[in-house]
Order: C-alpha cells, then sequence, then structure tokens
C-alpha cells in the first residue's frame, strides 16, 4: 500500500515550518500529483503532576485562533535534545519551572497523517518540584496554573481545552493514573 516518491519540491521553508509538494505512484502504478506535505518537527507534550498532586496546566494566547487556550506544557524538540524525553522535560522546565522526578512515556499520535509528517509524543510527568523561574522564548507569555485532577477532568468534559492534541494526551495520562 506504500507509495513511491518519484519527485519531491519544497514549495516553503522556514524555521518552524515546510511545504513539500510530491509525485507519488501507488503500487497499482498509479500518479498522484500534487500530494503536499507539511513538514514540522517532532512535538512533545506532558501532563505534568506536583510532588503534592496538583496538575500544572498552561494558558497562553494563540493566534491562530485568535483566544487565550488552556493547555498543558510541550512544545518542538530541539537538536540539542537526546531523545524525547529530554525534550519533554527541558520544555516543563522552561515553561513552568519544574522538575519532575519519574516520567511515564503515553505513546505518540499525529495531527493529521494525510497532511502532517511530524507526531506529538506523550507523557506522564510526576513528582514535579519547583526549582527554577520560566525561561520563556521571547514569543511566549506563559500563565501556569495549578490545578486538581478533579478540575482536569471537568474542563476535559466541559470542552474547555481545545487543544485536541493535549485532550489525548490528558485522556492517556488519566487512564495511566487510573491503572494504580
Amino acid at each position: 500500500m506504500k507509495w513511491r516518491i518519484l519527485s519531491s519540491e519544497y514549495l516553503f521553508h522556514d524555521l518552524w515550518f515546510k511545504v513539500r509538494r510530491d509525485r507519488c505512484e501507488t503500487p497499482s502504478g498509479k500518479i498522484i500529483d500534487p500530494y503536499y506535505v507539511y513538514e514540522f518537527p517532532t512535538w512533545v507534550a506532558a501532563v505534568p503532576i506536583t510532588e503534592d498532586g496538583r496538575v500544572i496546566m498552561v494558558k497562553q494566547y494563540r493566534h491562530a485562533l485568535g483566544e487565550v487556550c488552556l493547555e498543558i506544557p510541550g512544545g518542538c524538540m530541539d537538536d540539542t535534545d537526546k531523545d524525547h524525553q529530554s525534550a519533554i522535560a527541558r520544555e516543563l522546565l522552561e515553561e513552568t519551572g519544574f522538575e519532575f522526578s519519574q516520567f511515564d512515556y503515553l505513546g505518540r499520535i499525529s495531527a493529521n497523517p494525510s497532511t502532517n509528517n511530524n507526531l506529538l509524543h506523550m507523557f506522564l510527568a510526576r513528582g514535579g518540584k519547583k526549582v527554577a523561574e520560566q525561561h520563556l522564548d521571547p514569543n511566549e507569555e506563559i500563565e501556569v496554573e495549578f490545578w486538581t485532577i478533579d478540575q482536569l477532568k471537568a474542563a476535559v468534559r466541559n470542552n474547555e481545552i481545545v487543544q485536541a492534541m493535549h485532550v489525548t494526551c490528558i485522556m492517556y495520562a488519566l487512564e495511566k493514573l487510573s491503572q494504580k
């Protein structure tokens, strides 16, 4: 079922986003032209829980929607990250100032496998301890909030978290927490 790429051309190439036009051939010989692929860096996200059992949530303005969104911490892997866990540990420290003693890998998901080439790697981070202040990117303004698990469940039920990949990560984390 896998297609063969006959040719590929970049139409747009920037730091966090690239657009590629592929010419492909299916196993049955059909030519698919054009097929557009959006390339993004690998993403990581976590449901972070402090030593005293509070869930760390973040709020930030999301320009594409024009809304302030409630989310879990996360971001892009950097070239300096040795693996997905070190990437999410770095993101958590930068966005919240917390370090975590335990990471459970919850799996990987795709925002849209028909157009996007990247994956989000999901984690449950536990044992969070405040060790620093936020160290945000120049374009970031992030507010940190502390929630109970029940508040998090209610936010999901009430559709207060619109970032679909974050809701998925939350659902996996809640499932993992219920396995005690």
